[in-house]
């Protein structure tokens, strides 16, 4: 494939969101926010196609709302070059590193110095590389990596880079926030472990046992298994072995399709057991569950739609009136504090330099509809509050919103301040 066409598959324009409306019907401030020395480009480099093709097209309309949201204001004004608007871009990385290391390269042809990706810890450790290779190699072209979504927590431990912020809870964060319910679950006597087989997987297995180890040493494990990513389609056979092994419950970080399925077939089975989860509050798991899913589902995230605050409710109205669809119903507060921490560094950086910007998001601090956060110069990792909610019925108390139309959705069971979430780290930061 010539490099041309390889261009041409890798980048698909935001036509719905992006060309159509912060485009095609730019407002006056927003054209001369354009008109300014032209948009600052943005690439999303992500699975748009194949089995996690839902779970990056949900990125994409978060990312794309949250850059709507600062040109409709104006855009970034840079201290030379006046106001200028961002413009995001996708890349397909079809759920492979390669794809994503091609999108990469295409990106960077493109003139985009902003890479956005989190789907897979084992992509973000590969494009990691690649950006940290890439960087040296050419520093006239130099490039900054935003995560939302890869939570292997070496990114920000061992492997910590630079040019490299994550900006979503790594995975011992959010065991730590879950085990905060399971150690107080007095009839919990035994466990099953199942995640996907790879980094992101096997470090939240490792974390879960050592946690367990620690806070809960009665409780046996039941059985432990890691599966391939991505290609089960009957996961059938691992929920029969579940329910067999007596396990009360089963620790998860399983997301998109490999835990929609998961549940679902635990469903079939007649499992009834409770899930401690990374992401079951939505993608599906919530409808696949049903009412077997009540009072037995748990799930961590950076905010839940049901966070009893006024400013939570806002943001998710707004966020609702966006994109109506139930469909579309997966909205994340930290992709939206991304956004508004890179325009904020934009800004105090007065630049477009990769370096600069990096140095002016060490230590940023962002609010949005009364949720906040800071990023931590020393790791580069975003520190924010924690939310543990259960699933429940539309309508009971504490859930006024329900998830994707299933007529369920996340009560709050826990609340923990960025400070209690907050964890040291092993980085040994090498600044440019």
């Amino acid at each position: 494939m010539t490099l041309m066409n390889r261009r041409q598959a890798g980048r698909t324009l935001a036509l719905s969101l992006l060309q159509a409306t912060a485009l095609a019907t730019l407002s006056h401030a927003q054209t001369g926010a354009a008109a300014g020395g032209g948009p600052i480009r943005l690439a999303l480099i992500e699975s748009l196609s194949g089995s996690f093709a839902n779970t990056g097209e949900a990125v994409f309309r978060n990312i794309a709302w949250a850059v709507e949201r600062v040109n409709a204001r104006g855009g970034v004004r840079l201290a030379q070059g006046g106001a200028r608007n961002l413009m995001l871009s996708r890349y397909d990385s079809k759920g492979q590193n390669e794809e994503a290391l091609s999108a990469l390269r295409a990106a960077i042809d493109d003139g985009a110095r902003i890479v956005l990706q989190g789907n897979s810890s084992a992509t973000a450790a590969a494009l990691l590389d690649a950006i940290n290779k890439h960087n040296q190699r050419e520093p006239g072209r130099q490039v900054l990596y935003l995560n939302y979504s890869a939570v292997d927590p070496a990114l920000t431990n061992e492997r910590c880079s630079f040019w490299h912020f994550r900006f979503d809870a790594h995975a011992d964060m959010r065991m730590t926030a879950l085990m905060d319910v399971v150690r107080e679950d007095g009839q919990l006597q035994s466990v099953y472990l199942i995640g996907q087989d790879y980094s992101f997987g096997q470090a939240v297995l490792r974390e879960a046992r050592r946690q367990l180890g620690v806070l809960r040493p009665d409780v046996a494990i039941a059985g432990e298994e890691l599966h391939a990513v991505g290609r089960i389609k009957d996961f059938a056979p691992y929920a029969v072995k579940i329910k067999a092994s007596g396990a009360q419950a089963v620790i998860t970080g399983n997301w998109g399709n490999d835990l929609t399925l998961l549940v679902k077939a635990a469903r079939e089975v007649g499992y009834d057991g409770m899930f401690y989860t990374f992401y079951g509050n939505a993608l599906g798991a919530p409808a696949a569950l049903g009412e077997a899913g009540v009072g037995k589902v748990v799930a961590v995230a950076d905010w839940l739609p049901n966070l009893p605050t006024e400013g939570s409710r806002q943001f998710y109205e707004a966020f609702r009136q966006r994109f109506p669809s139930p469909q579309d119903d997966y909205v994340h507060m930290r992709m939206q504090l991304l956004v508004e921490a890179l325009a904020q560094a934009l800004e105090r950086a007065g630049s477009l330099q990769a370096a600069d910007v990096a140095r002016a998001l060490e230590g940023v601090r962002v609010s949005l509809y009364g949720q906040s956060g800071w990023m931590r110069a020393e790791d580069h990792q975003f520190q924010q509050e924690l939310v543990v909610g259960v699933m429940d019925r539309l309508g009971a108390p504490g859930v006024a919103f329900d998830v994707e139309g299933s007529g369920y959705g996340f009560r709050v069971l826990r609340r923990i301040a960025p400070e209690q979430a907050q964890m040291p780290t092993s980085c040994r930061m090498q600044r440019p």
